[in-house]
């Protein structure tokens, strides 16, 4: 049992107090105390990789870290929430005292690395989809404790809407969800369970409707659209693997039938364990998506953090670059380089001049940085995006 604790996770005392770190770093301080070793450095933390070979991922915990690293006497710099990155390149980088934040290492890794790994897969399904729609349902996969960070990891992401109702009150938007199976099994028929929802959901909630659950896709929908008409908004496909066959198949034979009574506006969506290549099949008879475990649980990013610089001399262990560095990228034609921070960004070779990506964000225990708003930073993502692929 947990005693007062009802649940294994850790307050936010416990995190803020350095409590949530691994065992190593508390004893390095004792050594480094006994030896008056402890200098001024800088830290940078960087992918080397990316998981399953990505080329790309975008960085999200940044908001987090910041509240974090608030009382901390250091200064660092980082790049902003959202903001698309590739392997090498610094995502964060401290300098301070070593004893002034280092105890804090896992925690501040832990923070980027998991949310940068789940925004990164739900920016990838939404390169996939294109323009269609792509909700968050993947909570319910993870420790509900962690469900709003998950959820707004995937919405800034590039998910345009989340299934948990915590998460969303958090982000301050509607949850979006349509039925579960509980709901049909329990009433024994689609059709009844369809109309016993289209009598209780508010209006502004799209009536779509599972079609999977008792009978074959195709003949759900049609009874489901002569049931409901005009109000029927869509139908939702979460059709199990041991039945799935080909998906596309299915939906496109749904489609001919419904458009044969004239139900030309009923919109196709599709969930159960998508990724986004599976995405890329689905979208010619697809107009959305419930995304839910492989984003969920996504791979997390590895950045690790390593000391560049001791004191103001570059020193580094074996395999890691020394000195500090930051990002410097041109506006004009987005080429981007690793370049040593205390240089100037330079001009690029195609006229442009280039600016550092990484901004101060906390000086001296003092937060500088202050981020724009999350609807912002959504669509600065988007924008990052265009262009991009898989």
């Amino acid at each position: 049992m947990l005693g007062s604790r009802r649940f294994h996770v850790a307050t936010e005392e416990e995190i803020r107090s350095g409590r949530v770190t691994d065992v190593y770093f508390v004893r390095a301080e004792e050594a480094l105390s006994a030896r008056d070793a402890d200098r001024v450095v800088v830290g940078e933390a960087r992918a080397g990789s990316l998981p399953n070979g990505w080329p790309w991922a975008v960085l999200c915990g940044v908001e987090e870290l910041l509240n974090l690293a608030e009382a901390w006497n250091v200064r660092l710099w980082g790049l902003e929430e959202g903001a698309v990155f590739y392997p090498g390149e610094p995502v964060l980088t401290i300098e301070g005292r070593y004893t002034d934040f280092g105890r804090f290492e896992t925690a501040f890794l832990g923070l980027l690395c998991q949310a940068s790994g789940i925004a990164t897969e739900a920016a990838r399904c939404r390169v996939a989809a294109g323009d269609r729609t792509v909700l968050s349902f993947g909570a319910r996969r993870m420790h509900p404790a962690i469900a709003p960070m998950i959820e707004r990891a995937c919405y800034l992401g590039g998910c345009d809407g989340v299934s948990t109702v915590a998460a969303a009150d958090l982000l301050g938007i509607r949850p979006t969800g349509t039925m579960p199976h509980a709901l049909i099994l329990l009433i024994g028929d689609t059709v009844e369970a369809a109309r016993a929802f289209d009598e209780t959901a508010p209006e502004g909630v799209g009536r779509i409707v599972l079609i999977d659950t008792l009978n074959d896709e195709r003949f759900e929908a049609v009874r489901v659209a002569e049931a409901l008409g005009e109000r029927l908004a869509g139908i939702r496909f979460d059709t199990p693997s041991s039945r799935r066959g080909d998906l596309a198949a299915i939906m496109r034979e749904t489609r001919w039938e419904l458009a044969l009574r004239g139900y030309h506006d009923v919109r196709f969506f599709a969930s159960g364990g998508l990724t986004p290549e599976e995405i890329l099949t689905l979208n010619d008879v697809c107009d959305g998506y419930g995304v839910g475990t492989r984003v969920a649980n996504a791979p997390t990013v590895n950045l690790s953090f390593d000391i560049v610089e001791i004191e103001g001399r570059p020193v580094s262990k074996r395999g890691k670059e020394s000195g500090g560095k930051f990002v410097a990228a041109c506006p004009e034609c987005g080429a981007r380089e690793v370049v040593y921070w205390r240089d100037e960004p330079g001009a690029c070779p195609c006229g442009g001049q280039r600016a550092f990506l990484n901004r101060l964000m906390v000086d001296g225990g003092r937060v500088v940085y202050h981020p724009p708003s999350l609807t912002e930073t959504r669509a600065r993502v988007n924008r990052a995006l265009e262009g991009l692929a898989l």
